[in-house]
């Protein structure tokens, strides 16, 4: 790890999702990594951590995927990703997948210990906390399912968010409860998984908010799509973007980005 004052060589995993679906996520990860006194790079061979496949039960292609993860990310002070699941896929499950591999192990230990979900990082490794960055609104935090309970994070981002000027935060009843999507979850279990984002919107909506906010874009995706059906009126943001000082612009489902 570098000296205090030294800067931290920090590589970004953008995750599929703002890859393919919001790549203004990875933007702001990278503004507010620099911002935080971090040099970034993004590997271009990095791929999918693989969560996809290990939750469905296919845990070959798993193990596949994940030793392309650990070799794109091998000298790396941190990895960084604007996604608790991703960030927990790396840090948690890896060890199962290559449990009783000792020579393996040692890569995936090494790994796990400098991987991070974004806020956690900016907060608790760097300290860093928006400085000039402002949003007249009312806000309410989802704290989605892995980056809770996988990878402790609750506090972090609501701190960092307490920055912002002129944000207010409105709490939402049972703001821990899953939204329903989980992955393949919401595929193959769809009437439950639709009744728990509805139950998860009306919680929302009863906070009196105007935005939300949230670290997972996969808990995003599902939540907009179903405000958006339901002919809600709420913003859906990324927490990335709002800390970059990017929330003006257009919101999950509110056309081209």
């Amino acid at each position: 790890m570098p000296a205090a004052n030294e800067k931290k060589n920090v590589a970004l995993f953008v995750t599929c999702l703002v890859d393919l679906n919001r790549p203004s996520v990875g933007f702001a990860a990278v503004k507010l990594l620099e911002a935080a006194g971090c040099t970034i790079e993004v590997p271009d061979v990095q791929t999918c951590c693989g969560q996809i496949a290990y939750n469905s039960g296919d845990k070959e292609s798993a193990k596949a995927i994940a030793s392309q993860v650990i070799r794109a990310f091998e000298g790396f002070d941190y990895v960084v990703a604007p996604s608790g699941s991703c960030a927990g896929m790396i840090r948690h499950h890896y060890k199962e997948l290559f449990d009783g591999d000792n020579t393996m192990m040692v890569a995936v230990e090494e790994l796990s210990g400098r991987t991070y979900e974004l806020t956690s990082f900016l907060h608790d490794v760097c300290g860093y906390a928006p400085a000039d960055v402002q949003l007249e609104t009312s806000l309410t935090y989802h704290d989605s399912c892995s980056s809770l309970r996988e990878m402790k994070v609750r506090d972090q981002p609501r701190a960092l968010l307490g920055s912002v000027k002129g944000l207010e935060l409105c709490e939402a009843e049972d703001r821990e409860a899953c939204c329903g999507f989980g992955g393949t979850f919401c595929l193959k279990y769809s009437e439950i998984s639709e009744k728990m984002v509805d139950t998860k919107i009306d919680n929302l909506i009863a906070s009196g908010a105007k935005t939300l906010a949230a670290g997972d874009l996969g808990c995003l995706l599902n939540i907009a799509g179903r405000l958006k059906r339901r002919g809600a009126d709420m913003k859906v943001l990324h927490v990335a973007e709002i800390l970059a000082g990017m929330g003006d612009k257009p919101g999950l489902g509110e056309g081209d980005h």
